[in-house]
């Protein structure tokens, strides 16, 4: 491996901890790995890492090594794009994370557009419900809803959707449609276990504020299963405009209690700690805020749809 490439292993072992992790994110062997690792300290002539039973521990040299390394593969991906002009197509390997229903529904059927813009550029998306660590993981840019509460992390909000109590036509049909949040309690509801508020659905109309606890027989740890649930009749839930954007445009699914407002949620563009965001994945939270912006799931009139500025995670707001 050249110099830079060899930099790029050693970053990788030292933030998954791991060879053979390292190695599957760089799609190469992991005795390849462990040879330019031995190679790289064989050049300096200095120990950067120790192995025992327990794992892999840096040294002091390796410590400094490691931040300098990152430092100088962020500063030549950024030369290179520099240099081709701010037109040039991205290359190299951008890997993002992602809400699974969030991502097949309003990110994956987008990604023909942004990989025919970038022909040199590699994508892997890590769908998972999990706030997962990006650094163990090796992920450039995750895409997360609702609150951050990692203050190590930098974060930009890039969009926000109403959230509404929904349900099928036939669901109403047979139990009636609730006229005010009160009303709730006598319905089935679909809780999801994750979400904000779960059972406790707090209701905003001018200066009246109400939280109904909401009888939920069926509670369901992931997104899509309260989608699936829904749109089988079970119940009524809280969910994102985006989680059923499809179904309210073509009346398949129905937004009840309209004229009371339920916080809304935020979708943050969110970067590793202790790094600066690459231009691919600037690139890509940028795409994707300009998608949710043209799409269907445009803001109606009294949300501000206005991303924020790069923070800290903990200004989030649900």
């Amino acid at each position: 491996m050249d110099r830079l490439a060899a930099m790029e292993a050693f970053v990788r072992v030292m933030e998954t901890g791991s060879f053979s992790e390292a190695a599957r994110q760089l799609h190469i062997g992991q005795p390849a790995v462990s040879k330019t690792i031995a190679q790289l300290e064989d050049r300096l002539g200095v120990k950067l890492l120790l192995r025992s039973t327990r794992g892999l521990t840096p040294t002091e040299a390796g410590e400094t090594f490691y931040h300098r390394a990152k430092r100088s593969i962020e500063e030549a991906d950024e030369a290179d794009l520099a240099a081709r002009g701010a037109g040039a197509s991205l290359s190299g390997r951008l890997r993002v994370s992602a809400a699974p229903t969030f991502a097949a529904l309003h990110v994956i059927p987008h990604l023909p557009k942004f990989l025919a813009a970038h022909p040199q550029l590699d994508l892997e998306v890590v769908l998972d419900d999990r706030q997962i660590d990006l650094i163990e993981e090796g992920i450039d840019i995750s895409l997360r809803m609702g609150e951050l509460t990692d203050s190590s992390l930098t974060a930009r909000r890039i969009a926000r959707a109403p959230r509404l109590v929904v349900g099928t036509p036939a669901y109403f049909q047979q139990a009636g449609e609730p006229r005010t949040p009160g009303e709730l309690i006598a319905h089935d509801c679909v809780v999801h276990a994750r979400g904000p508020g779960r059972d406790a659905w707090m209701f905003r109309k001018e200066s009246s504020e109400i939280s109904v606890t909401v009888r939920g027989r069926l509670r369901v740890s992931a997104a899509e299963g309260v989608r699936s649930a829904v749109l089988a009749g079970m119940g009524l839930a809280v969910a994102s405009q985006w989680m059923f954007s499809r179904e309210l445009a073509s009346g398949r699914v129905r937004a009840v209690l309209t004229d009371w407002i339920i916080a809304p949620i935020d979708l943050w563009a969110v970067f590793p700690a202790g790094r600066i965001a690459s231009a691919k994945a600037r690139a890509f939270a940028a795409f994707v805020e300009e998608q949710l912006a043209s799409s269907e799931t445009s803001f109606p009139v009294g949300i501000d749809p206005s991303p924020g500025p790069f923070l800290p995670a903990t200004t989030g707001h649900p």
